[in-house]
């Protein structure tokens, strides 16, 4: 048989990135592809913990192995079916080469162990049973016309039935609170509740857990060890305890006792049943139902791992080793494993008790600026964000600061997901809703190819309905209302990472919400995302801020200054919490993330150095200048009266000057590169 090559690049000997059709236009419109480390050995900042090729890279393909495909299928189309995991990998942009989760590992994992076949059988007629109960009763209030009154009971109809069904539908009822593309609203409420109210285990049993783990009797480790627990989840249950060796308090979390071999079970089967529904996942949400359940599974396995939370955790405290403003627990390792994990104890004041935060006379304004700018670090700076921040994980510390617990559910997004997410923002300020819609494609939202032109009116409709009002009253919980019922009626999925961004925001806006009921999040949102276009270096950034600035071909002066007054808002306000202060006595003040001042400097020597480079923003800017054939000297004099007494101006005309010779030799070869290409 004639044979032909296909190309894959070989990682190790157990797992494998694959160049998939489509993947070379898809990488092109961004920098780099991922290729994620978080499961390998080792650890770095989550700024910089991907390890990036190029795909376009010679290097890459001299090294590929090859893999022989008969020459038949070469007629065949070009877009062959992709498994959906790789599917889920080119939506965001990483190639994950270690994975805890494929459903060919599941499947293996099921049929190892002896009597799996009739474990299945009845499970499953477990599951089809009580499912097909419940489908046949709405069914039947469809038929008898009483479907919309008898809502609120079939809703907690159901979040009791998978309360029933065990610790995988739980956790399933949990996701499903949070998307809206699958269930209707009212029965997501209902569902919610699952993330808070679930029944512990036996203390004896978590204590042996405990016991197994360490290798040792609980009173050697521990001198003190809560009889009740602290607090219950679906996977597992925290006490709080000693250190017999050093006195410190810690929290301990215990894994649900054989819980991993049910979890197995149940996404074998979830799989199975999945398929069956293809069709109808295909029509509603433009995927096939396997490929949400394999994002599940994959988010499922990983908060069952402990060893990887306690990575997790220490990606925090990397990112956030510099900010003194967030704290977060220290992981003992050398007590932790797979089922147990020990960490530091955090003695704060939760955020579900508005009350005390006041009482304990903590600032409230400077309390939730923080907060809204940690959540927005994680998001955009780091990329890495904590995707259950509900009001029993998030303390207040009575220095002021902001602290994290539970790092179970954690979700990562790449480079490229982060730019097309400030893509979408630059597009919403531009009233640019096409391209709105298109980076719904772009991020996964809609299948590749489909006609966006219907979603663009709605689109239009949700913003400006939600800032008509001004930026004062926009709140996310009115706009997630309106985007629920878009993404209900049209074939729109949310993939599970974006599900998490949209349930951190809520859930962080309603603590916002809880502690203050004027708070306005947009007012304190907008400055870090103005400091963050004015003053990262980011070349990214650098683009999405020409494209704020200018709208169709003219420079927005008014843009501009509004710019900067919120870049100054925010830094005034992080330097006006009382954390920073108490810090600053203890540390260098070098040493510290949050800014004195508005540091422009690197942001005037790329100004500087595009003026003379790039002849299109020189043109810009010149006719920015000479609009309306008059010379815009008002409006250059004020923007520096809202600059000045943030930067030297002695110092920064010093290092443009250090640069020259370096924009020098950028502008002679742009120069040199454009004498040759007119000869050519």
């Amino acid at each position: 048989m004639e044979l032909y090559y296909s190309t894959k690049l070989s990682i190790s000997s157990d797992a494998s990135c694959h160049f998939l059709p489509g993947w070379g236009s898809h990488v092109s419109n961004s920098s780099s592809l991922n290729l994620s480390r978080r499961r390998g050995r080792g650890r770095r900042n989550r700024r910089t913990s991907s390890l990036r090729f190029s795909i376009a890279a010679a290097a890459a393909t001299e090294t590929a192995t090859r893999k022989l495909v008969p020459i038949s299928r070469r007629n065949e189309p070009v877009e062959r079916v992709t498994s959906a995991m790789e599917q889920l990998d080119i939506e965001r942009g990483v190639c994950i080469p270690f994975r805890k989760y494929t459903p060919e590992t599941v499947r293996n994992k099921v049929l190892e162990s002896r009597g799996s076949i009739l474990s299945l059988i009845g499970r499953g007629v477990e599951i089809v049973w009580n499912l097909g109960l419940y489908w046949s009763a709405l069914t039947y209030d469809c038929l008898v016309g009483r479907d919309e009154e008898v809502v609120p009971y079939r809703a907690r109809q159901l979040r009791k039935l998978l309360c029933d069904l065990g610790p995988s539908f739980i956790k399933a009822g949990q996701v499903l609170a949070n998307r809206p593309d699958i269930i209707r609203e009212d029965y997501m409420n209902e569902l919610c509740i699952l993330q808070d109210d679930v029944p512990p285990f036996p203390s004896q049993v978590a204590f042996a857990i405990i016991e197994e783990d360490l290798g040792q009797p609980l009173e050697q480790v521990f001198s003190r060890i809560s009889s009740q627990t602290i607090a219950a989840a679906s996977l597992g249950q925290v006490y709080r305890a000693t250190l017999r060796e050093t006195g410190e308090d810690v929290a301990i979390k215990v894994q649900r006792p054989e819980i991993e071999p049910i979890i197995y079970r149940d996404l074998f089967l979830f799989r199975n049943l999945a398929s069956f529904l293809n069709g109808i996942s295909l029509q509603k949400l433009g995927c096939n139902a396997e490929l949400i359940v394999d994002e599940f599974g994959e988010k499922l396995l990983e908060e069952l791992d402990y060893t990887l939370e306690a990575r997790n955790i220490e990606d925090f405290l990397e990112n956030f080793k510099d900010d003194p403003t967030v704290k977060i627990p220290r992981v003992y390792k050398q007590f932790s494993g797979p089922r147990v994990l020990v960490m530091e104890w955090i003695d704060g004041i939760r955020c579900t008790n508005p009350q005390a935060i006041k009482a304990a006379g903590i600032d409230v304004n400077g309390f939730l600026t923080i907060g809204v700018s940690a959540a927005l670090r994680q998001l955009l700076e780091f990329g890495l964000f904590h995707g259950d921040p509900h009001p029993g994980n998030i303390f207040a510390m009575r220095d002021g600061r902001i602290a994290y617990v539970d790092f179970g559910n954690v979700a990562e997004l790449s480079q490229q997901n982060k730019q097309i997410l400030i893509d979408a923002v630059v597009h919403a300020v531009n009233e640019d809703y096409a391209e709105m819609a298109n980076d719904f494609t772009r991020l996964g939202f809609l299948a590749s190819g489909t006609d966006v032109s219907p979603i663009i009116p709605a689109l239009e409709a949700i913003w400006q309905n939600s800032v008509g009002k001004g930026l004062s009253d926009f709140n996310f919980r009115s706009v997630t209302g309106k985007f629920n019922q878009l993404v209900y009626n049209y074939p729109i999925r949310i993939p599970e990472r974006f599900s998490l961004v949209i349930r951190s925001l809520l859930t962080q806006e309603g603590i916002c919400f809880t502690l203050k009921p004027d708070f306005k999040f947009l007012e304190v949102a907008y400055p870090y995302v103005a400091k963050r276009l004015l003053t990262d270096p980011n070349p990214a950034l650098r683009e999405r801020l020409i494209q704020v600035l200018f709208k169709d071909g003219v420079f927005q002066w008014k843009r501009l200054e509004n710019l900067i007054i919120l870049a100054k808002e925010n830094v005034a306000k992080m330097n006006s919490n009382p954390a920073l202060q108490q810090k600053s006595s203890t540390r260098s003040s070098r040493s510290l993330q949050v800014e004195k001042k508005l540091d422009l400097t690197e942001t005037i020597k790329d100004g500087a150095r595009m003026f003379l480079i790039d002849a299109g923003i020189r043109r810009q800017l010149i006719m920015a200048l000479t609009e309306d054939s008059k010379l815009h000297i008002q409006e250059l004099v004020d923007v520096y009266r809202l600059v000045e007494d943030q930067i030297d101006i002695p110092s920064v005309a010093l290092e443009v000057l250090q640069d020259l010779p370096n924009v020098t030799r950028d502008f002679m070869l742009a120069w040199s590169d454009s004498v040759l290409s007119d000869r050519w």
